[in-house]
């Protein structure tokens, strides 16, 4: 093998080391996860429905390839994402799946038969209407989730909250409900109980990863943009 052989070789053995880091599907998880605001090993392995013992090794991976970070907090530690890159390589393999995978396809075409396959929104006009007071944006993530980064003038109600929030929200006004990205059932839960209460109600399937993809402005508790 020539020298440059050898380094080309090298090179795709350091860059292959990043493809097996997402080469898991709990590992792929935690990125989803992540991407929404960072968390402790305790908070993750009980969003995914692993051990913590599991989780951790999952991270240890992650962290080995600088695709996540951690840093201390008191007695715990908090992870995130290294950067918006790993989201989007994630958002890249979810799609490839989407287009080239038979079982996932059937897997979405069944899924959209459940969800009533709802409708989808501009991004620049479901702003622009928020902006005028024709639709209210709900965020039905985890409080957490929301804080870490939003929709602009997106309003908070995680879902377990909602039914009991129902008289906050203007009853004549569209309500658009967005949450983890297209995957999510969480904003599908919120848009039938909507409906079944009297709101005009639809699904934003985006969520705050894709939104900072397409270079939109994403909000932040306490301190906006």
């Amino acid at each position: 093998m020539s020298k440059s052989d050898q380094r080309d070789r090298a090179i795709h053995e350091q860059i292959a080391r990043v493809g097996k880091a997402f080469s898991s599907a709990a590992r792929l998880q935690i990125i989803l996860m992540l991407s929404q605001a960072p968390r402790t090993v305790e908070a993750l392995a009980e969003e995914i429905g692993q051990t913590t013992a599991n989780t951790s090794h999952h991270l240890q991976k992650l962290r080995e390839t600088r695709l996540v970070e951690a840093e201390r907090d008191g007695v715990h530690m908090i992870y995130r994402l290294a950067s918006d890159d790993v989201a989007y390589v994630y958002r890249v393999l979810r799609e490839l799946g989407e287009d080239r995978l038979l079982q996932l396809q059937e897997f979405l075409r069944e899924l959209a038969e459940d969800s009533d396959e709802l409708e989808s929104h501009d991004a620049e006009e479901l702003l622009e209407r928020a902006r005028r007071g024709e639709v209210t944006v709900l965020d039905v993530r985890p409080a957490e989730e929301f804080e870490a980064g939003h929709l602009p003038g997106a309003v908070s109600v995680p879902l377990e909250q909602l039914e009991e929030k129902l008289g906050e929200l203007p009853a004549d006004r569209e309500v658009v409900a967005y949450c983890r990205g297209p995957y999510c059932a969480l904003s599908e839960e919120a848009v039938e109980t909507l409906r079944r209460k009297g709101f005009e109600a639809t699904r934003l399937t985006e969520g705050v990863p894709e939104w900072k993809e397409r270079g939109l402005p994403v909000e932040r508790a306490g301190n906006g943009r």
